[in-house]
């Protein structure tokens, strides 16, 4: 599993014009699961998500975690994540799971990160067409996949 995480004052995603959810300071998160992957590598994923130190102390250094400062949490699925743009310029997503297999993950680290968390994430729809907002605070990005844990 592929994920990339931003720090945002605010972010939501909107389904054929509709706001689905949306949420304050906290983490906007992508989730792109590859057809290999597993139950354990939502979890380790979930634990990096939770203990990641990335909000700022008083002394306005990143030294809190999401659970340090109580933020929220926007989910969106984003097979993209696993695009391979090795040749030509089309990119390929052979890599990332097919529905039957990515759902199941996608909602596993979903219902994983609301139990961690004491709260529910807000969270876009598998496969639809979303249009994501976000201000991201920092900017503060990070790409964790799950196959480079070591």
């Amino acid at each position: 599993m592929r994920i990339v995480i931003q720090r945002v004052t605010e972010a939501s995603v909107s389904i054929g014009g509709e706001l689905k959810s949306s949420i304050g300071k906290g983490l906007m998160i992508l989730v792109g699961v590859e057809h290999d992957d597993t139950a354990e590598d939502a979890e380790w994923l979930i634990k990096k998500v939770v203990n990641l130190r990335i909000f700022d102390d008083e002394n306005g250094v990143m030294n809190r975690s999401i659970l340090d400062c109580d933020g929220e949490i926007l989910v969106v699925s984003q097979f993209t994540l696993h695009a391979s743009t090795k040749k030509g310029n089309r990119p390929s997503y052979i890599r990332a799971a097919r529905p039957e297999h990515a759902i199941p993950l996608y909602r596993m680290f979903i219902d994983h990160l609301n139990a961690a968390t004491g709260k529910p994430c807000g969270e876009g729809v598998f496969g639809a067409d979303m249009q994501v907002a976000l201000i991201n605070d920092g900017p503060v990005t990070i790409i964790i996949d799950s196959k480079l844990k070591e």
